[in-house]
Protein backbone atom coordinates (compact mmCIF):
# COMPACT_ATOMS: atom_id res chain seq x y z
CA UNK A 1 0.00 0.00 0.00
CA UNK A 2 0.81 3.87 -0.43
CA UNK A 3 3.60 4.66 2.18
CA UNK A 4 4.59 8.41 2.84
CA UNK A 5 7.47 9.20 5.48
CA UNK A 6 8.18 12.65 6.23
CA UNK A 7 11.23 13.72 8.09
CA UNK A 8 13.54 16.59 8.75
CA UNK A 9 11.37 18.64 10.85
CA UNK A 10 12.82 20.43 13.74
CA UNK A 11 12.94 23.57 15.82
CA UNK A 12 14.60 26.82 14.01
CA UNK A 13 15.00 30.28 14.27
CA UNK A 14 13.08 32.67 12.43
CA UNK A 15 15.47 33.21 9.15
CA UNK A 16 16.40 29.47 9.23
CA UNK A 17 16.08 27.03 6.91
CA UNK A 18 15.03 23.71 6.55
CA UNK A 19 14.86 20.51 4.22
CA UNK A 20 12.18 18.23 4.79
CA UNK A 21 12.02 14.66 2.76
CA UNK A 22 9.34 12.25 2.21
CA UNK A 23 10.56 8.84 0.83
CA UNK A 24 7.24 7.31 -0.46
CA UNK A 25 7.01 3.74 -1.54
CA UNK A 26 3.58 1.57 -2.61
CA UNK A 27 3.26 3.08 -6.21
CA UNK A 28 5.05 3.96 -9.25
CA UNK A 29 6.50 7.43 -7.45
CA UNK A 30 8.43 8.12 -11.04
CA UNK A 31 4.58 8.76 -12.61
CA UNK A 32 2.96 10.27 -10.13
CA UNK A 33 3.35 14.08 -8.68
CA UNK A 34 3.78 15.04 -5.62
CA UNK A 35 2.59 17.44 -3.52
CA UNK A 36 3.57 19.03 0.33
CA UNK A 37 0.61 20.27 2.49
CA UNK A 38 0.76 21.94 6.06
CA UNK A 39 -1.57 22.12 8.95
CA UNK A 40 -0.83 25.29 11.71
CA UNK A 41 -2.41 24.17 15.53
CA UNK A 42 -6.37 25.16 14.97
CA UNK A 43 -6.15 25.48 11.23
CA UNK A 44 -7.05 23.83 8.21
CA UNK A 45 -4.56 21.75 5.99
CA UNK A 46 -3.36 23.45 3.32
CA UNK A 47 -1.56 22.50 -0.11
CA UNK A 48 1.69 24.70 -0.36
CA UNK A 49 3.56 22.88 -2.84
CA UNK A 50 3.56 20.64 -6.07
CA UNK A 51 5.72 19.03 -8.49
CA UNK A 52 4.85 17.25 -11.61
CA UNK A 53 6.12 13.68 -12.34
CA UNK A 54 9.44 14.45 -13.92
CA UNK A 55 9.76 17.27 -11.69
CA UNK A 56 9.53 19.65 -14.78
CA UNK A 57 6.78 21.81 -13.50
CA UNK A 58 6.38 23.26 -9.51
CA UNK A 59 3.98 25.55 -8.13
CA UNK A 60 3.52 27.13 -4.87
CA UNK A 61 1.27 28.69 -2.83
CA UNK A 62 1.70 32.64 -2.17
CA UNK A 63 2.66 32.13 1.70
CA UNK A 64 5.45 30.29 0.36
CA UNK A 65 6.49 31.35 -2.94
CA UNK A 66 9.98 32.46 -3.27
CA UNK A 67 11.15 30.80 -0.01
CA UNK A 68 10.42 27.83 -0.70
CA UNK A 69 11.44 24.79 -2.98
CA UNK A 70 10.23 22.17 -3.88
CA UNK A 71 12.80 18.91 -5.25
CA UNK A 72 12.42 15.03 -5.82
CA UNK A 73 14.64 12.64 -6.93
CA UNK A 74 13.00 9.48 -8.45
CA UNK A 75 15.85 6.89 -7.96
CA UNK A 76 15.24 7.54 -4.37
CA UNK A 77 11.26 7.83 -4.50
CA UNK A 78 11.72 10.83 -2.38
CA UNK A 79 10.39 14.42 -2.64
CA UNK A 80 11.92 17.11 -0.86
CA UNK A 81 11.27 20.34 0.41
CA UNK A 82 13.77 23.08 1.15
CA UNK A 83 12.69 26.10 2.81
CA UNK A 84 14.32 29.30 3.86
CA UNK A 85 13.64 32.75 5.40
CA UNK A 86 11.70 31.04 8.20
CA UNK A 87 9.23 32.90 10.35
CA UNK A 88 6.82 32.17 13.24
CA UNK A 89 3.63 31.93 10.68
CA UNK A 90 4.92 28.35 9.25
CA UNK A 91 4.67 26.60 12.28
CA UNK A 92 2.90 23.58 11.25
CA UNK A 93 2.68 20.20 11.12
CA UNK A 94 4.31 19.30 7.61
CA UNK A 95 2.68 16.42 5.08
CA UNK A 96 3.46 14.83 1.54
CA UNK A 97 1.04 13.60 -0.51
CA UNK A 98 0.61 11.97 -4.08
CA UNK A 99 -2.58 13.63 -5.22
CA UNK A 100 -3.93 10.22 -7.03
CA UNK A 101 -3.86 8.55 -4.05
CA UNK A 102 -5.67 9.29 -0.10
CA UNK A 103 -3.34 8.20 2.42
CA UNK A 104 -1.31 10.48 4.37
CA UNK A 105 1.89 10.18 6.51
CA UNK A 106 2.25 11.08 9.72
CA UNK A 107 3.78 13.98 9.11
CA UNK A 108 6.40 15.75 10.51
CA UNK A 109 6.84 19.02 12.56
CA UNK A 110 8.72 22.39 12.12
CA UNK A 111 8.64 25.02 14.84
CA UNK A 112 9.81 28.37 14.12
CA UNK A 113 10.61 30.41 17.33
CA UNK A 114 13.76 32.17 18.88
Amino acid sequence: QVQLVESGGGLVQPGGSLTLSCAASGFTFSSNAMSWYRQAPGKLRTLIAGISSAGGNRSYANSVKGRFTISRDNAKNTVYLQMNSLTPEDTAVYYCKAPRFDSWGQGTQVTVSS
